[in-house]
Formats: C-alpha cells, sequence, structure tokens
C-alpha cells in the first residue's frame, strides 16, 4: 500500500464527533468517494472509517465510525490524514494533489533554480507555495506565474513577477 498525505486533522467541531480537515484538496464528495483512511500522529496508527463529510466556511468537516462526541475526536487533533494512493480520484486534466507538488524543483523561465516547494500555504485569493533554496520564496499560484507543471519530470516553470524575490 502506498499511502500519501491528504491532510491534517484540526479542531473538533459540536459535540457530535465531527472533525476539520485542513490542508486538502480533496472535497467533500471526492472523500466520501475514498471512505477508508489510515490516521497518524507521534508513531501511533489507525484505520478510520468516513461516513460523512460536508463542508463548512472554506473547509471540510469529517466524521469517522465509532467516533461520536466532542472528546473522542478532539484525539484525533493533529493527527495526518493519508489514503493508498490507489484509491484517489484522478486529480483532473491539468491539475495536481498536493502531495505530488511538495518536493518539486521549481525553475523560472530562465532555467535558474528558486528552490523546492516545501509546503502549500492556502489564502483566500488563492494558494501559495512554500519555495526554499537559496533563500524562501513565497508564490502565488496563478495562471499568469505558474508556467508549467512537469510531475513526471519533477520540475515546475515559473514567470516571477517583478520585485517578489525582494520582497
Amino acid at each position: 500500500m502506498d499511502l500519501v498525505r491528504i491532510g491534517q486533522l484540526g479542531r473538533a467541531h459540536g459535540i457530535h464527533g465531527e472533525i476539520a480537515l485542513d490542508g486538502s484538496s480533496l472535497t467533500a464528495e471526492e472523500l466520501e468517494q475514498v471512505k477508508h483512511f489510515t490516521w497518524r500522529k507521534a508513531g501511533a496508527r489507525r484505520s478510520m472509517t468516513l461516513v460523512g463529510a460536508r463542508p463548512v466556511h472554506g473547509r471540510v468537516l469529517l466524521q469517522f465510525a465509532g467516533i461520536h462526541d466532542r472528546e473522542h475526536a478532539a484525539e484525533l487533533t493533529l493527527g495526518e490524514l493519508l489514503v493508498d494512493r490507489s484509491k484517489l480520484p484522478a486529480a483532473g486534466p491539468g491539475e495536481a494533489y498536493t502531495f505530488e507538488l511538495v518536493g518539486l524543483e521549481v525553475v523560472d523561465t530562465s532555467g535558474r533554480a528558486l528552490g523546492t516547494i516545501a509546503d502549500i500555504m492556502r489564502t483566500g485569493a488563492h494558494p501559495l507555495w512554500v519555495v526554499r533554496g537559496e533563500r524562501e520564496l513565497l508564490i502565488p499560484v496563478t495562471e499568469h506565474i505558474v508556467k508549467n507543471v512537469d510531475l513526471e519530470a519533477g520540475v515546475i516553470t515559473v514567470a516571477l513577477p517583478p520585485g517578489l524575490e525582494e520582497l
């Protein structure tokens, strides 16, 4: 089984055992299709079966089998949610999952290496790639900046706007 991280569990929500999922690019519907997950935190692992997912204020709330109250949901907080890669729905044409991008090399349009994607931050407008190389850059993910994503080669080409490297 090839487990990949799809997000991190956040705070418990309400009193019936729901918990927020942070940092995932999967929709509630896609999560429900996957259904079976592995939770991991500090070396501990646990198989989890999803019984419900719903979007709320830009995030997804999850309900797992056997988790019926806030206290049990809170025990899952800050754990990673993993899934067998083969169970994920296709990302779609021109799309990629977050886990596929982290670790890829980022170069500018002249071929100059800028670093690798260390993390992806969610913002209100668009995601930001945290690129670490000689220095750390926060690169907005927009069609004007991201020119090419080659998953097979492991390289992303970007056209940095003037002044971004000076920030």
